[in-house]
């Protein structure tokens, strides 16, 4: 079990995870193709942040951001390596998915890269309904990058 809680960004292991999955993202990656948020990015009005923590340790990060068009976008999903594979990004995307959905958003998307190092996590977002579909917001597409979209149909009563 994970708890997942609003994260502030203030703490050093928060940063320690956003700065691996920066590097990470630029390992596998082609140049000018990493739209992962830095920490000043991420600590803007629009962009929500939490973490999935076990016995007090960041397990995963992940955050919403609000578009202006009624849709929301999944950023800076990155899971701890000594969390693989346990549940917590699938429990930090649920979260996600359901704060999108009590906040009314109509589409939430997310941009990707292809190849091997990304196939686990499109793997999980496929499971919980994404599917390909067009670029959004101001992302173009390029050889690399894809887009995944799941429809919500709005807040539950």
């Amino acid at each position: 079990m994970f708890d997942i809680r609003e994260d502030d960004l203030s703490g050093e292991d928060t940063r320690q995870l956003l700065a691996l999955h920066l590097a990470g993202m630029h390992a596998v990656s082609p140049p000018g193709s990493v739209f992962a948020l830095n920490l000043s990015g991420l600590q803007v009005p629009e962009v929500t942040v939490w973490t999935a923590r076990r016995d007090g340790r960041v397990a995963s990060v992940g955050a919403l951001k609000m578009l202006p068009d009624a849709g929301a976008e999944v950023k800076s999903m990155r899971t701890h390596p000594d969390f693989l594979r346990q549940g917590a990004a699938a429990c930090l995307l649920d979260a996600i998915i359901a704060e999108a959905t009590r906040r009314g958003v109509a589409r939430l998307s997310l941009e990707t890269g292809s190849g091997p190092a990304f196939e686990p996590a499109l793997t999980l977002y496929r499971r919980r309904g994404f599917r390909n579909g067009p670029p959004f917001s101001t992302y173009e597409q390029t050889a690399f990058n894809q887009f995944l979209h799941l429809a919500i149909l709005g807040p539950v009563a």
